[in-house]
């Protein structure tokens, strides 16, 4: 991988290729932009929860678009957890959630019950997060992504680039590899390792302790 100076933005077409896959990420202006865009379109009430999955949780698409109201408890420990669900590699993980993920859920449910009493709506099915007011599940959002990647200034980022931002910010914010492979929902250790060169917060931290090492041995 050809690193780039170190006056550039490091969230500015990273791209680390694996088994034929992309590895884009942003940083968390970058994901503050993305949430600020997606307010500005017909989205707006259940794309920032989309958005925070995706960024704050490491969601796929599938996982998001599968995801059922039985699988988060908003009051658990004062924090509420939630239950996501790979299809792709049967991998059921639990976690914590994080403060913004748990509003912006609140928040889109909150909108979905008002709206259907307004409406005085019949709901077919109560299940699933991301649906229609008749609680018909949502499909994709395709339309609406492409809108919000391009008001943000950022067209060619994929959704499935989320997964990355979170695997890659986990990093820089100085969890390890072990850490990544656990909340990402990887079977094989192989596949977080194509995250490993982003790993500088670890690494900083041993040249830290190299220089210390060094500093004592010339005393």
């Amino acid at each position: 991988v050809e690193l780039k100076a170190s006056n550039i933005d490091p969230s500015e077409e990273i791209t680390y290729l694996y088994e034929n896959q992309r590895n884009n990420f942003i940083l968390p202006n970058k994901i503050a932009q993305l949430v600020d865009a997606s307010k500005q379109t017909r989205a707006k009430f259940y794309m920032p929860a989309l958005i925070y999955l995706g960024a704050e949780h490491g969601a796929a698409k599938q996982e998001a678009l599968s995801l059922d109201w039985n699988d988060i408890n908003f009051d658990f420990d004062g924090q509420g957890i939630i239950k996501l669900y790979r299809t792709k590699n049967k991998y059921e993980r639990t976690e914590f959630m994080m403060p913004r993920t748990r509003k912006a859920l609140l928040g889109w449910k909150n909108h979905l019950e008002f709206k259907r009493r307004k409406c005085n709506i019949q709901v077919i099915n109560q299940d699933f997060v991301f649906c229609r007011l008749d609680g018909t599940p949502l499909k994709g959002f395709r339309s609406a992504w492409r809108t919000i990647c391009q008001i943000a200034g950022l067209p060619d980022f994929h959704y499935h680039d989320l997964r990355h931002t979170f695997a890659s910010n986990l990093l820089l914010s100085g969890s390890g590899i072990k850490d990544v492979k656990e909340m990402m929902g990887h079977k094989d250790i192989s596949m977080t390792d194509r995250y490993a060169h982003i790993n500088l917060q670890h690494r900083n931290n041993r040249q830290k302790q190299l220089a210390i090492h060094y500093d004592n041995g010339v005393r």
